[in-house]
């Protein structure tokens, strides 16, 4: 690296640890003979890299004392909180690519189904049935624990996978992200370790940046984590916190085998190990896969969900199941985050809930994911593009890039026509799968899709594309 580069670096690491507040407002920074030898520099990079910093207001120089950091502590920048990625690889980006998106782009990169898919009569029929009764709460703040009825129903859908979870051990939350955030508020502090699956659901290593822990991955495999390279991430960084997906695995698609997940308990329990198992896709499976949570009985295993994913996203909410002694604990901090609650979005999801069209809905949206799982791997085989497995339920569909392609490089090509992929590497802790591209079978059904990925793909390899698609919207 130029002299240039590794001054930018030692910079930029100077930058992240104050982002993080490793380096507080008034604190002095490690010693130029003393950061040269951790970073395998010469002084005089150091040296050059204080300067510039200090010039530009970061560092302050004291004669005979040193560098010491300048100023007040800057606004939380989440950005900021991890290695500079791409952005066409880093979380947060890919989110928000799908969330801005015009109106006319195409997401077969977005993790939600398309909203001609989602039950609109259903929502339209609950909420002129909420708008109707007296009994309704349209305008207050609901129990800090949630709703009663839709606590309830809850109770009983968990109980249909072997889980026992009274109403008492269920809280509503506004999301399923909330659900997560709160959680991790209850068990985490700064500096702590939690394993996720490599590759993960990407927002996973966007929320954990802001609660400031350090993230490991855990290689995933067809029958759930690889359990060898599990112990020894147990073992070598005594990790607080296993968060993971039950059902169809966000993004694979892939299943935790019951053998596994015996094999996982035992070690969790050996090691102390707490677990979050996202439930957030079970409605989309045609048969339950195991949980964690009903093979441990809520012991070290919090499940939380929602049903953004197959009711709405506008109307949300989602819930968290957890052991008898943690519910005091996460209702205060619930009520410290978002007071009471919104009740309206609750007593509309259980108002569609306990109609029986929601299952008819269900069992007519599996067969359709099903046809069109089916129908876009037969148009991504021909570009050369391989499953890492086919999945059985779900939404999505991993896909390898032929020829070893950089899915960054394609996604980035992809976008400037208008379509919005998701890249492998923005699923992994340890930025692998660089060669994988996420697709939402449900979002994949445009033509145009495969015409822009063909001229990306060829783009990214350095061949002249054989047309230039027409941009969508």
């Amino acid at each position: 690296m130029a002299r240039g580069g590794r001054v930018e670096a030692v910079m930029g690491g100077i930058r992240e640890r104050i982002a993080a507040r490793t380096l507080q407002p008034g604190a002095k920074a490690p010693s130029i003979r003393a950061l040269a030898a951790a970073s395998g520099v010469a002084k005089s990079t150091v040296a050059e890299a204080y300067d510039r910093l200090a010039a530009e207001g970061v560092l302050q120089a004291r004669r005979g004392s040193g560098f010491y950091v300048a100023g007040r502590a800057p606004p939380l920048a989440l950005a900021e909180l991890a290695p500079q990625l791409d952005r066409s690889i880093d979380p947060l980006w890919v989110s928000r690519q799908s969330l801005e998106a015009a109106p006319g782009a195409l997401k077969p990169g977005c993790g939600w189904l398309p909203a001609d898919w989602m039950p609109d009569e259903a929502v339209r029929r609950a909420l002129r049935g909420l708008a109707r009764s007296r009994q309704a709460n349209l305008t207050d703040y609901s129990p800090p624990l949630g709703a009663p009825a839709m606590r309830q129903h809850l109770s009983l859908r968990l109980a249909a996978y072997g889980l026992e979870a009274p109403p008492g051990q269920v809280m509503l939350t506004e999301s399923g992200v909330q659900a997560l955030d709160l959680v991790c508020r209850f068990l985490l502090e700064p500096g702590d370790t939690v394993l996720v699956d490599d590759p993960c659901y990407f927002n996973f290593h966007a929320l954990l940046r802001a609660h400031r822990v350090e993230v490991a991955g855990v290689p995933w495999t067809q029958g759930g984590p690889d359990l060898e390279q599990f112990e020894q991430l147990l073992t070598a960084r005594r990790p607080r916190l296993y968060i993971t997906n039950s059902g169809p695995q966000n993004p694979t698609g892939g299943t935790l085998s019951a053998v596994t997940a015996h094999r996982l308990l035992k070690l969790a329990e050996r090691h102390d190990l707490l677990i979050v198992e996202d439930d957030v896709y079970a409605d989309l499976e045609t048969e339950a896969s195991p949980r964690l949570a009903a093979f441990d009985g809520l012991e070290r295993v919090v499940v939380i969900g929602s049903f953004s994913k197959t009711l709405s996203a506008a109307g949300r909410c989602g819930f968290v199941a957890a052991r008898a002694e943690w519910v005091e604990g996460l209702i205060d901090l619930k009520v410290a985050t978002s007071f009471g609650g919104g009740g309206l979005a609750a007593d509309l999801t259980h108002a569609i809930l306990a109609d029986g069209a929601y299952r008819r809905y269900l069992a007519a949206l599996r067969e359709r994911l099903a046809r069109a799982r089916g129908e876009t791997l037969a148009r991504l085989r021909p570009l050369g593009l391989t499953p890492w497995i086919e999945p059985a339920a779900g939404i999505f569909l991993w896909m390898r890039l032929p020829d070893g392609l950089d899915a960054g490089a394609v996604a980035q090509h992809a976008l400037a026509h208008g379509v919005v992929l998701a890249p492998g590497e923005a699923f992994s802790a340890s930025r692998g799968w660089r060669d994988h591209l996420r697709f939402n079978a449900a979002q994949s059904g445009d033509r145009r899709i495969y015409e822009v990925l063909d001229v990306a793909m060829r783009s990214a390899r350095g061949s002249p594309p054989m047309a230039t698609p027409r941009p969508a919207g």
